[in-house]
């Protein structure tokens, strides 16, 4: 494969997913730009259709489920922020998407590993490639992990950034920095689920999940900005 080991490794973690079929996972992450130069290589175009409807499937179905009482209007409107081009590269680049694509040398000396289209196209290729290989339950599964706080109405970026937020509240508090401690591992290899506690000076403390070490600490921490009232969960309709 294109791609060194230790980039796999980081990417694989940042998902919760473990590829079976490196090449499908090379073809997500291939632009059209390669096409050019008589390189033979098969881009991710055709990915990127089948997960634009993975990823428009499994949004609608959790925003039909978590807002019970929403009109078809206000759902609508939600969906399109949580699906378009702006909110899918920011996906992307919480994985650190954009050392991985595979570009025309070209497009990658015109900034092509951080624009978004291109990052928006390549994280809906990837969401093809895990629902080509495992099912569209287990790509959904990752989708609403890498989603969530998105759909759970906090800050923009928030995903990426809720332990850089309890950092910077800790030290505004003048607290101890805070700790974080695998507490459990469950499910087979290609399906972990981590749980991961983080404590602030011995008393303040708070569970998170998810389906990666990283995943299951950013929740922990959304727990305890909560907990303490710094960010709180929107109102349902």
């Amino acid at each position: 494969m294109a791609l060194p080991t230790d980039q796999i490794t980081r990417l694989e973690a940042a998902l919760g997913y473990s590829f079976r079929d490196y090449a499908l996972l090379e073809q997500a992450l291939t632009h059209a730009s390669v096409r050019g130069g008589g390189r033979q290589r098969a881009d991710n175009e055709r990915l990127e259709f089948i997960g634009d409807r993975v990823l428009a499937l499994a949004i609608a179905g959790d925003l039909y489920t978590r807002h019970p009482n929403a009109r078809e209007g206000e759902l609508a409107r939600t969906f399109n922020r949580m699906v378009r081009g702006e909110t899918c590269a920011a996906i992307a680049r919480s994985l650190d998407l954009g050392p991985c694509l595979i570009l025309a040398d070209s497009e990658a000396s015109n900034g092509g590993r951080d624009k978004d289209t291109i990052l928006a196209d390549a994280i809906e290729a990837v969401l093809a490639a895990i629902f080509l290989e495992a099912g569209f339950e287990r790509a959904r599964a990752v989708v609403l992990d890498l989603w969530q706080s998105w759909l759970e109405g906090l800050p923009a970026g928030a995903a990426a950034d809720a332990k850089s937020a309890l950092q910077e509240w800790a030290q505004a508090q003048g607290l101890p920095l805070p700790c974080y401690r695998e507490e459990s591992r469950t499910g087979p290899d290609h399906a972990p689920r981590f749980v991961s506690r983080v404590t602030i000076d011995g008393r303040l403390q708070a569970e998170g999940e998810g389906a990666s070490k990283r995943q299951a600490e950013q929740a922990a921490a959304t727990a305890m900005l909560r907990s303490e009232g710094v960010w709180r969960k929107p109102r349902r309709e």
